[in-house]
């Protein structure tokens, strides 16, 4: 068929809908060369006309055609309401499997809506008569054969991106006009809520963007009229000759306005020109907080996690469960509906159809009545998706129940559903307005109408304040909610101390004693407030995020405690992640009060340990390590180095220029300055690091006589040790923060002791003179022998170590945990307590002598270096390159490196050390790694229990 005979049989026809659309569509086929649904699918499974089912009531399918991945297309007849077909194949979408385009068609016009996730939405129309042009009809092709080459070059993201950036910088100026920051944000939100208004029409005739185009030349009248326009959103009513909605929801509670000048008022002009009912609240709150508050300004450009990584824990937690119990109640309405049209009177008939109304209602309410929490919402990004979530399910029962023949139920779930807790007023105001705008773009994206009267309803429910703690101290509490989903904030060790505060962290670790350890990670409070949620019966399932250190240390023990009490069903061991704008790596945990099938990082396990591995299904297989114990002999030998809390470090050159000055007491400043190595030392290339140490109980008297050391640590440290929030790091400014008492004990009779870094790569050990001081990058053992740095770096103590240790950063590399890779590892017996272990393991001291001289040899070869005693005795010597070509290759002689390309001669040394490693445990050399660690908790556990 030609583009003309085309045109002119369809200009002429004067068909109603049924009796013309699908001639009119194989005549479309004909025209673009496309094959018929029938030629190209004569199953009709992925491409028919009538797609879907009749209903008991007569009806047709949910669209007229359908192509799976293509589009559904939905006809009417000539100079109908095409915005009506529109709305159906809408509300049918899911039904459809999302198809990237809906098509409308009444014979004469075609309009091709884009449907794509999280892109701004497109609307391509076509006339009759445009289909003599070539292009048009490629456009239409493309419908049939490459829906992708329609797909909308802007996406949600860039849009949401450039209003963010625009509402910043107005923020900005607006702080530095001195207004109060928390008016700033919700002066702000107000005008972002009012531009999505009028491009969803809830304002009329464009009157937000009219009202700032006469502020631009009238300045001085902003504000006023801005306060006349949310009075009016305020209660509903009128402004000049136009009717405004009653909007409220606590978003208009007040007619408050700030005063904008033409520049200003130009920005937010600029603004108002995107189109904002397209903007992604699954990143809208992240980005605006950052915008608003000053503290977060500089994470602007920075990503956000994505809607897939917030999935993973609200699918499980939330609609699994619910789906679990559609099937259940669907099956009822099933079993009645068949009855129903099997039945002989219609009195029967109608009871049973109604009996099965009834079901389908209760079940609507049943999701009326379900609650979500997020303990820790931020901005909103949990609640908006798993609100969305819920309603798209509410969505798919309706459409499922109208299939079996039921009447059709307007969707009733809301922002009612949603509960949160957070404690920063820029993030809960963002909350609220967030929520509201995923609730009206998703009635509209689904073809319904919003409610109304009012439009906004207040969602009380989203609290300002602290979750963990009350204002007295005592345990804050958490509103019922059947799940919780949410990101609790990660503060760790020294950096808790340093945000919180002395006081906050001593109160909270006092309120949560025995049930939270005093070192964990701040999330570790969220979790085991969950669990107790759980345990009371105050919510069924829980999905949070954590650090993923939450998988070891002292960490670990709120997971064991969750498994004491229910069941971890969900996991996610270690993704990456984004946190206040920076790269890390979490663990994602759903748990329970009743276990099912678990499935851990995507596969399905027979149990989820508290560490996050587990026992596999097919051969019920998999070690818990979380058994493990402590051992009594490995206690008081391994010590994480001294943790500075300031600028005590200083370069060589200077330390030495200090260690020839004379002292008013007359000792020498070697007694408080000492080479310093960490983590990079190690792995890379010693960076000639030295380190101001007054010891552990040096009062500032006997510090100040040391006269260089003092006034370089009073001028660059006590001013930062003095804003600090720990009352001791604030009172002996002079010393280390944490000095590592034990630990310079334990080295004193030592010459050497074994080091190796808290996190890198490869787990390698080196000696360290315990003359130079350890940094807390560092975790050092107090041994001396080679035995025992043998057995730490062979295979066996390796792989104990990467079952047992937590994990780091965006790089994700194993952390060394003194306390659960160190003092639980069962070395072969007697390596510990024998006076002399390389006489009782000499092939295993061999074998370690052997890598370490030729290690060293590598690292350092003596034809490129040139060796000098320190100018102090007792202090390493340095080592130099004995010219520039030497100092260039040396640069590469790295221990990273060295792991990297892993010679020929140093994997055969380490397989020489390995063999006789193994030997000393007395186990055959083909054991499988999971056998190992079989074995070594089997040894862990028999010593822990004195066997």
């Amino acid at each position: 068929m030609t583009p003309k005979e085309f045109i002119s049989k369809w200009q002429a026809a004067d068909l109603k809908e049924r009796s013309a659309a699908q001639e009119h569509f194989l005549d479309l086929c004909h025209l673009l060369g496309e094959p018929t649904p029938a030629e190209a699918d004569p199953t009709g499974e992925s491409y028919c006309f009538e797609k879907g089912v009749s209903k008991l009531s007569g009806g047709k399918g949910w669209a007229d055609v359908w192509k799976r991945g293509c589009f559904g297309w939905e006809y009417k007849g000539k100079r109908h309401d095409l915005k009506a077909a529109y709305v159906q194949l809408q509300q049918y979408a899911t039904a459809l499997e999302n198809p990237p385009l809906l098509v409308v068609c009444d014979l004469e016009r075609f309009c091709i809506y884009t449907h794509w996730t999280n892109t701004v939405q497109r609307i391509y129309q076509i006339a009759l008569d445009d289909l003599h042009d070539a292009n048009k009809r490629q456009m239409l092709k493309w419908v049939f054969s490459d829906p992708e080459r329609l797909k909308p070059g802007v996406t949600r993201q860039a849009l949401t991106e450039e209003a963010a950036e625009r509402f910043s910088n107005l923020a900005q100026g607006l702080r530095a006009k001195g207004h109060d920051p928390q008016a700033v944000a919700h002066f702000i939100n107000r005008l972002v809520f009012c531009m999505f208004a009028e491009d969803v029409g809830l304002l009329p005739n464009q009157m937000f963007t009219r009202m700032l185009r006469y502020a631009h030349t009238h300045p001085a009248e902003s504000a006023d009229m801005a306060r006349d326009l949310f009075r009016g959103m305020r209660s509903g009513g009128r402004i000049g000759f136009e009717d405004v909605e009653w909007f409220n929801g606590g978003l208009f509670d007040s007619d408050e306005a700030l005063p904008l000048d033409s520049p200003a008022v130009l920005e937010v002009l600029k603004a108002a020109r995107l189109d904002w009912s397209e903007i992604d609240p699954s990143i809208f709150g992240t980005l605006f907080e950052r915008g608003l508050d000053p503290d977060k300004r500089s994470q602007l450009g920075a990503h956000y996690t994505d809607r897939y990584k917030i999935m993973l824990l609200v699918e499980p937690v939330i609609v699994r469960p619910l789906q679990a119990e559609w099937e259940g109640v669907k099956a009822q309405i099933t079993e009645q509906m068949d009855k129903a049209r099997a039945a002989k009177s219609p009195a029967t008939a109608t009871r049973l159809r109604k009996s099965a109304q009834d079901l389908h209602n209760g079940f609507l309410e049943r999701l009326r009545q379900v609650r979500i929490l997020d303990p820790a919402c931020g901005s909103g990004n949990f609640l908006y998706l798993a609100l969305q979530t819920l309603k798209d399910f509410e969505h798919h029962i309706n459409v499922d129940a109208e299939a079996l023949g039921l009447d059709r139920q307007f969707p009733s779930v809301g922002p009612e559903c949603v509960k949160g807790i957070e404690i920063n007023l820029y993030a809960a105001e963002l909350t609220r307005t967030t929520i509201w705008i995923g609730e009206i773009q998703w009635m509209r994206r689904n073809g319904f109408d919003v409610s109304r009267q009012p439009i906004l309803r207040p969602l009380d429910t989203i609290e300002c304040r602290d979750a963990v703690l009350n204002p007295d101290g005592s345990e804050a509490a958490w509103p019922e909610a059947e799940f919780i989903v949410g990101n609790p904030p990660f503060l760790g060790g020294s950096k808790l101390l340093r945000e919180l505060g002395d006081d906050y962290a001593a109160q909270l670790r006092q309120t949560y004693a025995g049930r939270v350890p005093g070192g964990a990670d701040l999330v570790c409070y969220w979790f085991e407030k969950a669990r107790a949620q759980l345990e009371n019966g105050h919510a069924q399932q829980v999905g949070l995020v954590a650090t993923n250190s939450i998988r070891g240390g002292t960490n670990r023990k709120v997971l064991e405690r969750i498994q004491r009490t229910g069941a971890i069903t969900h996991a996610w061991s270690d993704e990456p992640w984004i946190n206040e704008g920076a790269a890390v790596r979490v663990s994602l945990v759903a748990f329970g009060r009743i276990a099912e099938a678990a499935i851990l990082d995507g596969q399905p396990v027979a149990e989820i340990y508290a560490d996050l591995t587990g026992r596999v299904l097919t051969v019920g297989s998999g070690t818990d390590l979380t058994q493990t114990k402590p051992l009594r002999e490995n206690a008081g030998v391994s010590f994480q180095g001294s943790q500075k809390i300031g600028a005590f470090d200083i370069p060589g050159d200077l330390a030495r220029q200090w260690l020839r000055l004379p002292n008013p007491h007359g000792r020498p400043n070697s007694d408080v300055l000492k080479p310093s190595w960490n983590g990079l030392d190690v792995t890379r290339r010693l960076r000639d690091g030295w380190i101001v140490d007054f010891g552990t109980a040096a009062t500032e008297h006997e510090a100040m006589l040391y006269e260089a050391p003092f006034e370089y640590v009073l001028r660059l440290v006590k001013p930062e040790r003095e804003q600090n929030n720990r009352e001791a790091y604030r009172r002996f400014w002079w010393r280390h923060g944490e000095p590592r008492v034990a630990m310079r004990a334990a080295l004193m009779p030592l010459a050497r002791c074994i080091a190796t870094p808290e996190v890198a790569k490869y787990r390698v050990f080196v000696w360290l003179p315990t003359s130079v001081l350890p940094d807390k990058k560092l975790i050092v053992v107090a041994r001396d022998d080679d035995t025992t740095f043998g057995i730490l770096h062979s295979q066996i103590h390796q792989l104990w170590s990467l079952a047992c240790c937590t994990w780091h950063g965006a790089g994700n590399d194993p952390r060394y945990t003194p306390t659960t890779c160190f003092e639980t590892f069962p070395f072969p017996e007697g390596v510990l307590t024998d006076p002399d272990p390389d006489a009782c393991f000499p092939k295993v001291a061999q074998a370690t002598h052997q890598l370490n001289e030729l290690r060293e040899n590598w690292l350092n070869p003596p034809e490129w270096i040139r060796r000098v005693p320190e100018i102090v005795p007792g202090y390493p010597d340095r080592l130099l390159p004995v010219n520039d070509e030497a100092a260039a290759l040396l640069k590469k002689r790295t221990l990273t490196n060295l792991y990297n390309e892993r010679p020929t001669w140093l994997a055969n040394a380490h397989r020489d050390l390995d063999e006789a490693v193994v030997a000393a445990y007395g186990w055959p050399t083909d054991l499988s790694d999971e056998e190992v660690l079989r074995r070594l908790l089997e040894l862990n556990l028999a010593r822990a229990e004195g066997r």
